[in-house]
Parts: structure tokens; sequence; C-alpha cells
């Protein structure tokens, strides 16, 4: 994609991506969103962190990430385990926060959903080798 079609894509508000992380602990939940805050600009505050509600089911931690000035890396993360996260948003948005999180965590795609103009993407991170 070259610049001008990637600031067509930003002009449309296509560079907003909404992220679902399930299967894992808040302290891994906050790992995920702070390195997401380390590569791009989200809608959760630095001091939102995920946290277990009692009798709750399965916890669900969303945000919305807006991946247009994503430049940054980041440094690699610990995780207590693997994490499940679902990623929703034009092909171009969904790719490049699939490769900001490739700087922090292995990334595997386990599963997507294509449409017209978005996707939906199943990843698994895990913690990258030294």
């Amino acid at each position: 994609m070259n610049d001008r079609e990637e600031a067509a894509q930003n002009d449309q508000g296509a560079a907003k991506v909404q992220v679902q992380l399930t299967g894992c602990p808040p302290e891994d939940a906050h790992t995920v969103f702070t390195a997401l805050d380390t590569l791009f600009v989200s809608d959760r505050t630095k001091d939102d962190a995920p946290r277990e509600l009692e009798g709750a089911g399965a916890a669900v931690w969303a945000a919305t990430v807006d991946v247009s000035d994503g430049a940054a890396q980041a440094a690699p993360c610990r995780l207590t385990g693997s994490v499940s996260v679902t990623v929703q948003g034009s092909y171009w948005a969904a790719d490049r926060l699939r490769a900001g999180l490739g700087s922090a965590f292995t990334v595997q795609e386990v599963g997507s959903t294509s449409g017209d103009q978005e996707q939906e993407i199943q990843l698994r991170l895990d913690n990258r080798e030294a």
C-alpha cells in the first residue's frame, strides 16, 4: 500500500480496530493492553487495569485501537499463558495491529472470517523466545 492509499484509509476511519481478549487472567490482559498502548493509541487508559469480577463467567476485555500512527516496537512481554485475541477491522488495520503485536509476542493466527471491507481474525499470543 502506498502513502496515498494509507492516507485514504485513515481519512475513512479505517484505522480503528476492535480488540477482544479472552481465556486469560487479568494480569495477562493488562500486559497485552500495555503493549498495544506502547504501539498505538487505545481508548483504554493506562490505569484501566482489567480485573476479575466475582461470580462472573468467562471474562472478555475489549479496547478500540487506532493503528494510524503506529510505528513503534514494543519490547517482548511476559505472559503467564496463551492469550486469545479477536481482532476486527479493515484488512490494512488488522494486519498492522497483528504486525505490531508480533514485536512483543509470538502471534499465531488460529482462524479468520473475511468480509467485503473488514475481517475478523482470531489470534493466539504466547511469549517470544529470547
